[in-house]
């Protein structure tokens, strides 16, 4: 359709395709329906690769979803792909997804049903349970349920690993034994370029990565501090040299190669990694030690998870028991935060007990959809300071970079409805909640 620009607006443009984006979601919603009526109305009841009569042929079940979705006749699949007009492969990927979501991912099908999630979204996810046992989809499915439009895909990632942790532990296992096995720290020095730079290219253990990290920020930060005008990246860059240089990264006693005699020792550094972890996790772990079995094969069904604040990500107990044997390691057992704590300060500057709690309680960027992680986000006042607004968890908003330019520089507003739910309208008047369960788009409401 032609429209003339200089006398339609943004804002009925944008309404224009907003009513077309749900146009189409509800198509889709509709073919979903169709195809999960086929898939019932096609079953083939044998074990998987067994053929059976079908009126009258031959026909054989095929599996194109996770263990305990239907086997659908593969005939009737050839038929229904042409219809769909997709290629062999694209059809029975996307009609598996389908069936993912209707026979193991009930929870996520209804919320494709009801528009509370869109079905793009949901065939995502459904690539990436296919592979699960059926408990552990279903663990996915019901943790999934109460904050599907606001897990990004990472989260999401996250949440399939625990499933593996928890229901297939040896499964688990031997992917961490396999990824050990193919870490690497590479410096290419024969590739060198005319500008006399490497690429280096690394696969490293999570807490070895934190430390290297860690290390390499507070050299980059101490050269800017020292006068270095060169950019964050390039002074980044730098410190990889400087640390190697000075050979901190372990605790050694340094002797004279002629004498033996020792003449000086390494400083070490210190970095803290916070792993969250509950006490019947570190219980089950010690029972296993003492029983002379790991603990990851003696149940299906315990708490054997815990988590990396630094990564965001689920780990073993196998794995943080491995961490904690590093020498040298110092152990801190923190009490759990009280996140509605509303303790304000005088001073504009936000203490880092602010921020903690602000990053727990958040997670992400609070703009509509954005999934950029709270802890590397600003804190932007909801009420400015200036105006008598207080530094204050209750009062402090984790925004990205990108979005707190928006909020300060343009027409994008919100308010604190509580904490931890914020209405934002954009420049044309769309309105949007952002809360713990993601991003809701009020139009219309």
């Amino acid at each position: 359709m032609d429209l003339d620009n200089s006398t339609v607006s943004t804002a009925s443009l944008l309404s224009e395709i907003r009513d077309g984006v749900d146009l189409r979601d509800a198509l889709i919603v509709r073919e979903w329906q169709a195809i999960t009526s086929w898939a019932e109305a096609n079953i083939v009841d044998t074990a998987e690769g067994a053929a059976t009569l079908t009126e009258g042929y031959l026909d054989t079940g095929v599996p194109i979803a996770g263990p305990g979705a239907p086997l659908v006749s593969e005939f009737q699949l050839m038929e229904l792909i042409a219809v769909l007009g997709r290629t062999p492969d694209g059809g029975r990927s996307y009609v598996g997804q389908v069936i993912e979501c209707a026979w193991r991912l009930p929870l996520l099908y209804a919320a494709v049903l009801e528009g509370r999630v869109t079905p793009w979204r949901a065939q995502r996810i459904a690539d990436l349970t296919r592979s699960l046992p059926a408990e552990a989809a279903e663990f996915v499915d019901r943790h999934l349920n109460a904050a599907v439009g606001g897990v990004g895909w990472a989260q999401l990632e996250r949440l399939v690993t625990e499933a593996i942790l928890r229901f297939d532990p040896e499964r688990a296992e031997a992917e961490r034994q396999a990824a050990n096995d193919r870490r690497h720290c590479d410096v290419h020095l024969d590739e060198v370029d005319a500008h006399g730079g490497v690429h280096l290219d690394a696969y490293l253990d999570a807490a070895d990565g934190h430390d290297f990290n860690q290390a390499i920020s507070r050299e980059a930060a101490l050269r800017g501090q020292l006068g270095d005008t060169d950019s964050l990246d390039v002074r980044r860059s730098k410190a990889v040299g400087a640390i190697a240089r000075r050979d901190l990264a372990l605790d050694l006693l340094i002797a004279d190669e002629t004498t033996g005699e020792v003449i000086a020792q390494a400083p070490g550094r210190r970095v803290e990694l916070n792993v969250h972890i509950t006490d019947t996790a570190l219980a089950a772990q010690a029972q296993g030690s003492r029983d002379g079995r790991c603990a990851t094969s003696s149940t299906t069904s315990g708490n054997n998870v815990g988590r990396c604040e630094e990564t965001r990500s689920p780990v073993h107990v196998t794995q943080v028991k491995e961490w904690l044997q590093v020498p040298g390691t110092t152990v801190i057992v923190r009490p759990v935060i009280n996140l509605t704590d509303c303790i304000p300060v005088d001073s504009y500057e936000i203490p880092d007990r602010h921020r903690h709690r602000v990053t727990l309680r958040d997670h992400t960027c609070r703009f509509p959809n954005c999934p950029h992680q709270a802890v590397r986000c600003d804190l932007d006042h909801a009420q400015p300071h200036g105006e008598g607004g207080k530094t204050c968890p209750c009062n402090l908003v984790p925004l990205c970079r990108r979005h707190h330019r928006a909020k300060t520089h343009s027409q994008w507003r919100y308010l604190v409805i509580q904490p931890g739910h914020y209405l934002w309208t954009s420049p044309h008047g769309h309105m949007f909640h952002v809360g713990p369960a993601g991003t809701t788009i009020l139009d219309g409401y």
